[in-house]
């Protein structure tokens, strides 16, 4: 996967992981920071930093999605207990 070929439509997959779209939010963030891990530790190819970012990338996202979701729920949440009043 290099980003000659394609690899925007790739990004995040790697054989035998699961898609992050599927995992969970504490998942996500665990495969996130061994992510982040593997790239400070260096030593991987370039090839493999390449894929690891995209990989990263991805999760990151996918975090961000759950955490925006609980912000929306979490508003919802007050704005129902508070009949819509913010104090």
């Amino acid at each position: 996967m290099t980003a000659e070929n394609g690899s925007e439509e790739n990004a995040g997959k790697q054989p035998g992981a699961p898609a992050p779209d599927a995992l969970g939010y504490e998942e996500a963030r665990e495969q996130l920071a061994a992510v982040v891990a593997r790239l400070e530790a260096g030593g991987a190819s370039l090839e493999e930093s390449l894929a690891l970012w995209e990989r990263g990338e991805a999760l990151a996202k996918q975090c961000e999605e759950w955490l925006e979701g609980a912000r929306r729920r979490l508003a919802s949440a007050r704005e129902a207990t508070n009949g819509g009043d913010d104090n």
